[in-house]
């Protein structure tokens, strides 16, 4: 009761509608994640508790960076900013980049993950090797019309020698749906049905079956999305076991690592120089 009673007061009655980012960046919720509860940020400071109550409440998308956030919340972006690394050191919040599939192009964007359910550095690790679900648990299971069947029941419209009746529709959808599970699109799959077709078509509903049955694309192979933490304080990039808390070892205050000092050129030139001449047989030497 107490975040929901924060959370309200955080915005004023006349404040416009949080904004989106743009596409394919914004807030990216964390999967399987607990209800939503009353008391989910109890055990951070009100502050913090507040902000992180606003942000589960956040649609995916949205924009939460903190120039952003401080148009909307009474906080400037300094104190956001603070909020926001307390948040993720207590397991709420990553941030990052992620490789953007099916772009051609090696396209990374970049993410805020959240999560109601605090997480761990080995959450958070697994995460972003890909072992955990990458699923919206609020999302429906089993759609009213599914992206297979609308497909089907429209394809009429494209192909009028193809139109379908609602059995047909119904008992074709689930090959349909395996052609999307493998990673084939919309077009790819009117064009696999309508092109070439012969005339008159006798039976569409037999020819739609053997097409999608003698084109059907491969299995695609499996692989995770490409995920770089940021440290949440400086925004290094690195691996999440390196990120323990969602900061990077300097911003945790422990000792760079040593680098080994380079020889100047004319050093190096030298020793090799040295090095060509010891290898030299005695006659040689006595040549030169």
């Amino acid at each position: 009761m107490a975040d929901a009673k924060l959370s309200g007061a955080l915005r004023p009655a006349h404040a416009d509608p949080h904004p989106l980012a743009n596409p394919g960046y914004g807030k990216r919720s964390a999967p399987e994640q607990l209800p939503r509860t009353n008391h989910d940020f109890r055990h951070l400071p009100p502050r913090e508790a507040a902000i992180a109550a606003v942000l589960d409440r956040l649609p995916d998308g949205a924009d939460i960076s903190v120039k952003t956030l401080a148009k909307h919340l009474p906080y400037g972006q300094c104190a956001l900013r603070t909020a926001l690394n307390r948040i993720q050191a207590a397991g709420h919040l990553r941030r990052g980049k992620e490789h953007v599939h099916g772009s051609g192009t090696a396209r990374w964007v970049t993410r805020t993950w959240f999560s109601r359910t605090a997480r761990d550095d080995a959450w958070w690790a697994a995460f972003t090797r890909g072992d955990v679900p990458d699923a919206d648990p609020e999302r429906p299971r089993h759609p009213t019309r599914s992206r297979a069947f609308i497909l089907l029941a429209a394809l009429g419209r494209t192909a009028p020698a193809l139109s379908l009746s609602y059995a047909d529709c119904v008992a074709l959808e689930p090959q349909v749906t395996e052609w999307f599970t493998r990673g084939a699109t919309e077009p790819d799959v009117l064009r696999a049905l309508t092109a070439g077709l012969p005339t008159p078509v006798h039976s569409p509903a037999a020819l739609i079956r053997n097409r999608l049955t003698t084109k059907l694309p491969p299995e695609p192979v499996s692989r995770p999305s490409l995920r770089v933490l940021e440290c949440g304080r400086c925004g290094a990039p690195g691996r999440p076991e390196a990120l323990p808390g969602g900061l990077c070892g300097p911003c945790r205050g422990e000792p760079a690592p040593r680098r080994e000092a380079l020889l100047p050129p004319a050093t190096v030139h030298s020793h090799a120089a040295a090095a060509r001449a010891a290898a030299r047989s005695p006659q040689e030497r006595t040549h030169a």
